[in-house]
């Protein structure tokens, strides 16, 4: 489900020929302490909210959506300029807004889970702390004293074999080396990975280092099944982020264009596909295997701050994955064929 979005304000907030049932309200959200249901129950007094949405990506910015320009107009002269005892004693700042055409809000008000069991996706699963904070200073040095190849809104290095990101593939015929020993003690740790058949035997040959700024994702994309074996392993480090799942018709996700650099959030009109999302922290290992790596879309919004759990969670300035993979060397003979390109 996608939220209305919302013009600027209107400057001339006391003028009735400007009012709308709609009201900006700064200095108030999750960022600063407030949530949306306590910032919706305050201004119900005034008369039946329709809801309360984030204005913007800060978290210290709302939108009120009243039934009734009355209400709205009553809210407004009662609370803009002075401190709201119910709301933390803030000093609220209120205009007019108008709705816009509609476009995707941080998360899209798709609940967040902390834990790969409460997705219930085959094949997912999430560590906290699978290296510890010295660990992850260790690895952001080292890649950090590497050079880095520039993408259109990101950074990133490849070991072992370059990535092709207009192909989606890798030159098998064209290995760069072995993975760099500043990870070796990942690698020997995702060995003893609990919970699925195999690890020992994956012999990773691939590693890709992204780095993320402030409200830069990843588009929804599958990792192609010609490329890679059926093991997926992500590290990230430096700044949290969450990361959406969505499973489309099969036969669909082919149609998508291959730049994993396009903002393809808001550019599927077919509704008819499953979303879930999880919260991975700073040192957590996800794994994408099975049915999690074949079929199911894995994408990161292009937020600043995400909401987690009726929380408010602001990106770090940088966000850093370290991608382990096999590379694959035959055709892909998966159980999912209307997904799989080594079968169409």
């Amino acid at each position: 489900m996608e939220l209305p979005r919302f013009s600027r304000p209107n400057q001339d907030y006391g003028s009735s020929s400007s009012s709308t049932p709609i009201l900006y309200v700064a200095n108030c959200g999750p960022a600063v302490g407030i949530s949306h249901p306590a910032i919706a129950a305050v201004f119900a007094h005034f008369g039946h909210v329709k809801g309360v949405h984030p204005a913007d990506d800060t978290g210290a910015r709302v939108i009120v959506c009243f039934s009734e320009e009355s209400s709205a107009r009553a809210a407004l002269e009662a609370l803009h300029g002075r401190p709201c005892p119910l709301l933390g004693g803030r000093t609220l700042h209120i205009r007019y807004s108008i709705t816009r055409p509609s476009i995707s809000q941080p998360n899209d008000s798709l609940s967040v889970s902390l834990s790969a069991s409460e997705l219930d996706i085959p094949g997912l699963f999430l560590l906290h702390d699978f290296v510890n904070a010295k660990e992850e200073e260790d690895l952001l040095r080292e890649v950090d004293a590497r050079p880095w190849n520039n993408l259109a809104k990101r950074r990133v290095q490849h070991y072992g074999y370059e990535f092709c990101y207009q192909t989606r593939n890798v030159n098998t015929k064209h290995q760069l080396g072995e993975l760099p020993s500043f990870v070796s003690h990942v690698v020997d740790r995702i060995s003893m990975f609990p919970n699925t058949e195999d690890i020992a035997d994956a012999s990773l040959d691939q590693l890709t280092v992204n780095e993320y700024p402030p409200g830069v994702g990843l588009s929804p994309h599958i990792d192609t099944h010609s490329a890679f074996e059926g093991l997926i392993f992500s590290l990230s480090l430096a700044g949290p982020c969450i990361m959406e799942f969505r499973r489309y018709p099969e036969g669909t996700w082919h149609k998508f264009p291959s730049s994993i650099d396009l903002k393809m959030e808001n550019s599927v009109n077919d509704s008819n596909y499953l979303r879930k999302a999880i919260y991975l922290p700073p040192r957590s290992m996800l794994l994408l295997s099975g049915e999690a790596r074949y079929v199911w879309h894995h994408y990161i919004p292009h937020h600043k701050i995400d909401m987690v759990k009726d929380s408010s969670i602001r990106r770090g300035r940088r966000r850093v994955s370290f991608t382990f993979r096999k590379v694959r060397t035959d055709p892909c003979q998966c159980k999912f064929p209307h997904y799989c390109d080594s079968q169409r």
